[in-house]
């Protein structure tokens, strides 16, 4: 006589989750395996995130994997290893994405807010100061702010409103004539005649009107026609309306000479 393996068909019954194990001769118990619960007969994948989030973090997801077998990841807007998840705020980086003359802050977890620091307009993500400032941030008029400053003219960073005509800098940069204004000292009265005062003239406003008065006292002729907006009849405006918090900038592609 031998003694009956009651494991060796079908599992002995047991469920294909559980190990089969004799006992005495004809009796054997199931047994779950690792990562399964039951009485071995029925066995069920354990689901570790169902009880303390599998050990997540508050601030983390649990995901399962496989049988008692989970993964934690922090939650959209916090960092970590998933056990320990901190905070991480929109505006630490970068400043938010937002300009950095505006200030950030952070309103929800994902959500942020950009604002315009005092004394600069836009909407936080394009923020402008005075037309003096914006003269140097733009490497189009940035020659022209040089030449204010090495001759001391503030004049428009007062309140305003102004308007300019800024001869773009590749021609300031170019043309002869400039070297011998400012030997001559005549560089003052040039720069100013690109000036007017009291007057924030968008493009459009520039177009129904035929004249304007410089800084520097003589009167700039002004012609629309072709869609082109025309200074004196020769210098014609290539960019127009960049918009300051005391006037606007518009670049035009040769010198006005009073």
């Amino acid at each position: 006589c031998s003694a009956i393996d009651a494991c060796e068909s079908s599992n002995g019954g047991c469920s294909s989750k559980a190990e089969c194990k004799r006992t005495t001769p004809g009796n054997r118990v199931c047994v779950c395996r690792a990562g399964y619960t039951g009485d071995g007969i029925v066995c069920l994948e354990i689901n570790p995130c169902l009880v303390n989030n599998g050990g997540c973090g508050r601030n983390a997801e649990c995901t399962q994997t496989g049988p008692n077998q989970a993964v934690c990841n922090c939650l959209k807007g916090y960092s970590g290893d998933g056990k320990t998840c901190t905070y991480v705020s929109l505006c630490s980086q970068n400043n938010g994405g937002c300009s950095e003359f505006a200030i950030c802050n952070d309103t929800e977890l994902t959500e942020r807010t950009c604002t315009c620091k005092p004394n600069y307009i836009g909407d936080g993500f394009n923020c402008r100061g005075n037309i003096f400032q914006e003269l140097l941030k733009d490497s189009n008029t940035s020659r022209f702010y040089f030449h204010l400053e090495a001759l001391s003219i503030r004049d428009i960073s007062g309140p305003g409103p102004f308007t300019l005509f800024v001869p773009h800098s590749d021609v300031l940069n170019s043309d002869p004539r400039v070297k011998d204004w400012i030997a001559k000292g005549v560089m003052p009265q040039v720069l100013r005649y690109h000036m007017v005062g009291c007057a924030n003239l968008l493009y459009n406003d520039l177009t129904a009107i035929t004249n304007v008065t410089s800084l520097h006292g003589d009167l700039i002729h002004i012609s629309y026609s072709q869609n082109s907006l025309i200074l004196n009849n020769k210098a014609e405006i290539i960019l127009g309306d960049t918009v300051g918090t005391n006037g606007v900038i518009h670049v035009i592609n040769q010198i006005l000479v009073p």
